[in-house]
């Protein structure tokens, strides 16, 4: 799958690459107290990421890449 951003009441919170659905549904269920933590009866919702926050997921990414990191073991990083 493609970078995707989470958000929290239409707020992103993470860029993630999933694997495919299913793990993405898993992260926001497996995630939701760290996704929620500032909003706890916030709605999660998802979608493609856009050009600066897929930007600095690929910062990210080259980071991870750099200290020898492989492409499986990165998954995403958190916007703000």
């Amino acid at each position: 799958m493609l970078p995707t951003t989470i958000l929290v009441n239409e707020i992103p919170r993470c860029v993630v690459r999933p694997t495919d659905m299913k793990a993405l549904n898993r992260f926001i269920r497996n995630g939701k107290t760290y996704l929620l933590a500032d909003e706890p009866e916030g709605k999660i919702t998802h979608r493609h990421a856009d050009d600066l926050e897929l930007a600095k997921w690929k910062s990210a990414f080259a980071l991870h890449k750099a200290w020898g990191g492989d492409d499986e073991a990165f998954f995403g990083v958190p916007l703000g």
